[in-house]
């Protein structure tokens, strides 16, 4: 199963060489000024739509030449193309009259980023019929070597170039190391040069994959005599966090580049590191690139090569081109991200994620404080695309971060009215505050209420009379009244064996925490 959306590639009747682009919609504002003076800059890319299927699969009364090519692929019958193309002629004030005959140019299957399905993309291409017709002041006409420079001669501020774009057109211009991947691998370039490939992992849902990031410029330059840099290499990897079933299609991926490789791993998390130890055999001289609070917990098994320390503020160069490093604690203590100056592409780790918010780990020293402040760095970098490890490249990087800001600010304030109001207990501030949440999620909101007081606290704003110690020391009780109340909500108790049952549970799941509270490090 995938969702489908057409992309329509119209060619200018005075200039072959150039095709229409659409300014897009920004995603909607927030309605305060705090998060709505940071914006994104202009992005265009090829007008399009999503192609719904066919009620029954009568002729829709437009040709589409070539669509036989492609029938193993896709087969067109099964949707409403004639309604695709008049909304998306619509958003350029055409109608399919204007246009004359009508190629099916390319179908572009979507890796498995998830959650939900794949979205696949039909690109259509057409041509207008009247040299006179002018487009309204929302498009323009583009050649592909000129949003190829756009591409490739960042700016932060300056006007963007979208997927659709990359995808259906500039990547069959450009040498690229993705062509050399094995051929039955789902992968994405966007922007060129950054390689998106997603791979099962022992990841948390609602996603299934972590990406791997794969840079690998074809034209390798020699500056080895450069001390300026942290590390020098012919290719970089990101997070090689694949499960163990998958390790092969990992090794074959290594094979594929040069032997001169650089490994940068965001943190330690299991789901970012578990492929570590098929790169080391298969490249010994692979140079890891990691915090050193993240090394503290990869365990030798994983790594037992020597490694370079990275803190932030460092150059690394693959084949002439330079990323930095970006120290960007919150998620863990260790977590770093990764600027790819040409492409102005952030590679943020677990900082964000494609869908929803990220978690903090409090026991690898997450922090709410340093995630606030890492959050309004990455906005003022003003990256062009933020690259999570989990799920689709993000094209709209400040308004993805000034919401994850404006949730959790609210979440606080919710937390400090729970307290303000008299909630003492991790408990009874979880109860409060997560009412509407499904109970299984709560053992995880409670290191969320935290993580959160300990921020409000660092803003002096907590009541005088609240005691942080006094809640850290409710932890243990909350394991109990939480294991007694999800048990509860998820078996109703009827009969006295299965009270029974539940405070015998409930027990054992208090012994082993106080163990460990006061187990000696």
């Amino acid at each position: 199963m995938a969702t489908h959306v057409l992309a329509v590639i119209l060619k200018n009747p005075s200039n072959d060489a150039q095709f229409l682009l659409l300014k897009q919609n920004p995603p909607p504002k927030f309605g305060q000024d705090e998060y709505d003076s940071y914006v994104d800059s202009d992005l265009w890319d090829l007008p399009s739509t999503l192609l719904n299927l066919q009620h029954n699969h009568s002729n829709s009364g437009i040709f589409i030449q070539a669509a036989q090519s492609f029938s193993q692929n896709i087969d067109l019958t099964k949707f409403d193309v004639q309604l695709g193309l008049n909304r998306v002629l619509e958003q350029v004030s055409f109608k399919v009259s204007d246009v004359g005959e009508w190629t099916l140019f390319k179908y572009v299957e979507e890796a498995e980023f998830g959650p939900g399905f794949p979205v696949n993309t039909v690109f259509l291409m057409g041509k207008l019929l009247d040299a006179n017709q002018n487009c309204h002041g929302l498009c323009k006409w583009m050649s592909t070597e000129s949003c190829l420079n756009w591409l490739l001669e960042v700016k932060p501020c300056n006007d963007r170039v979208g997927p659709l774009v990359v995808v259906g057109l500039v990547n069959d211009l450009k040498q690229s190391a993705a062509r050399k991947l094995p051929p039955t691998l789902r992968y994405q370039e966007y922007p060129p040069g950054v390689i998106l490939v997603p791979m099962r992992s022992r990841t948390v849902k609602p996603f299934h994959t972590t990406n791997l990031v794969i840079f690998a410029p074809e034209n390798v330059s020699d500056t080895s005599e450069d001390c300026s840099f942290v590390s020098h290499g012919d290719a970089l990897i990101v997070d090689p966090g694949c499960r163990h079933e998958y390790h092969e299609e990992l090794k074959q991926i290594v094979a594929c580049l040069p032997k001169k490789l650089i490994v940068f791993v965001t943190h330690h998390h299991r789901d970012h590191v578990e492929g570590l130890s098929i790169i080391q055999k298969c490249n010994p001289n692979a140079m890891l690139l990691a915090h050193e609070n993240t090394m503290r917990r990869i365990g030798k098994g994983d790594w037992s090569l020597g490694y370079t320390s990275i803190s932030g503020e460092e150059d690394i160069l693959v084949g002439g081109q330079r990323l930095t490093v970006i120290f960007a604690p919150g998620h863990t203590d260790g977590h770093v991200a990764l600027l790819d100056v040409s492409t102005n592409s952030l590679i943020v780790g677990d900082h964000c994620v494609g869908q929803g918010s990220a978690a903090l780990d409090i026991t690898s020293g997450g922090n709410m404080t340093e995630y606030f402040q890492t959050s309004y760095k990455f906005i003022e970098l003003s990256p062009h695309v933020l690259v999570s490890m989990h799920g689709r490249v993000n094209l709209w990087p400040k308004n993805m971060l000034c919401g994850y800001l404006k949730n959790r600010k609210s979440r606080e304030e919710s937390i400090l009215k729970a307290i303000e109001n008299g909630a003492e207990t991790l408990f009874d501030i979880v109860a409060n505050v997560y009412s509407g949440v499904d109970h299984s999620f709560w053992m995880a909101a409670a290191s969320n209420v935290r993580l959160h007081v300990d921020h409000l606290a660092w803003q002096k704003k907590l009541p005088e009379e609240f005691s942080i110690q006094k809640l850290h020391k409710t932890w243990v009780s909350f394991i109990l009244r939480w294991t007694c109340s999800y048990l509860s909500s998820r078996f109703p108790i009827k009969c006295l064996k299965l009270k029974i049952f539940s405070l015998l549970i409930a027990g054992i799941v208090v012994g082993v925490a106080v163990y460990y509270s006061v187990k000696p490090a």
